[in-house]
Formats: C-alpha cells, structure tokens, sequence
C-alpha cells in the first residue's frame, strides 16, 4: 500500500508545490504526469526519502516515511526502494558489475546470481566487464533499471525514462520497465511530462 496526504513542498519559501494525494493498492502502478517546473522530480524525490517534506504524510508498506530520521530513511530506500533517474547514476571507475554489487552492499544485501539473473533479463549480461561509459545509451538505460531492482524493492520510481526518446525506443523502455516490475514483484511509479505513456497505466495522476 502506498498513500500520501496533504503533501507540501517549498524551496527557500520561494516556490511551493501542493502535491494531489496518492493511493495505490498492491500490485498497482500509476503514470504521474505534468509539464516542466511543476514538481515532478521532487515528488519523486519526495517518494524516494531523498526531499523531507514540510507537511504531509508518506506512507509505503506501512511505514510513515516522513517520520524517520535521515538514517533510517536511508536504510528503508536501500532495502524497499529503486530509482531510475532521469540521468543514470554509475561509479565510472567500476564495472557495470561492480556498481550492482555496490547497490547491493549499500543495501545489505549480497546476491550475485541476482545481478546475473536481472542483466540476463534485460539482455546485458555479456556487457557486466565493461565499464558504464563505454555503453550504449540504450545499455546504460537498461544497466541503470538494473542498478534500480537489483535489491529487489517493492517500489520502483522512474524519472523521465522515455523524454529523449523516439517512439519506437519509448515503446520499448516502458515495456521493460513494467515487465521488470511485474517480473520482480514490484510496484511501478512512472513521473513524466511525457503523453504518449498514457496508454500504458490504468491510474494516471496529472500534476
């Protein structure tokens, strides 16, 4: 269960969101939708534990988020939580690998038949030796949703995952991305200004 009421954001008491409250049973996943400068990546941010609020609740499976201290928080995103972010996130020093196993310790957790299991899924287990650098941009996105769901978490965010993209690339993503959810047992939360994913949630909120 995922619910969120009466969320507020401000940033240096200039620019303020009001966020419309958010509730998603298990095994439901939502499009979150709105044009640039509207608070899209801070709610995602927000959902993450990576922004506190200045008012509201966050409640994921259970736990009030909003009410943990920074550490605390820390440790539930590792162990509940994967993000996709807008731009991918890699320690360019290590091997595609090498980041999935450092995902993996960050989150107390160490299974490398996992990190064989999700690059085999995504079609990029021949390139778990290469640096992320030296990948397509299309790999780097597919080794970034695995940086996402290698901890297994129930919820995955994505940020813009397709705004680059031509359709038939855009196609493609959003389909892996909900096969990955559906493939690992997790929930889905898409934050985009991008319509054409529209077709692809049944709960659609617009920002």
């Amino acid at each position: 269960m995922i619910k969120t009421e009466a969320l507020k954001f401000n940033y240096n008491n200039q620019v303020s969101f009001n966020f419309p409250d958010i509730s998603l049973n298990k095994n439901e996943n939502l499009l979150i939708i709105g044009s640039s400068g509207i608070g899209k990546t801070t709610l995602l941010h927000l959902l993450a534990g990576l922004l506190q609020s200045n008012s509201g609740s966050i409640n994921l499976y259970g736990q009030d988020i909003s009410k943990l201290t920074q550490h605390q928080i820390d440790k539930f995103r590792g162990q509940n939580i994967g993000i996709v972010f807008q731009k991918p996130h890699f320690v360019n020093s290590l091997t595609v690998k090498e980041n999935l196993q450092l995902a993996q310790y960050l989150g107390n957790k160490k299974d490398d038949s996992r990190i064989v299991d999700i690059l085999s899924s995504l079609d990029i287990l021949d390139k778990e030796n290469k640096n992320p650098k030296k990948l397509s941009q299309g790999e780097k996105q597919r080794a970034s949703i695995a940086m996402a769901i290698v901890n297994s978490p129930k919820l995955i965010l994505a940020d813009e995952p397709t705004s680059s993209l031509d359709d038939e690339n855009c196609e493609r993503v959003i389909k892996l991305l909900k096969k990955q959810a559906s493939d690992f047992n997790a929930q889905l939360i898409v934050i985009t200004h991008d319509n054409r994913l529209k077709k692809h949630f049944k709960k659609t909120i617009k920002l």
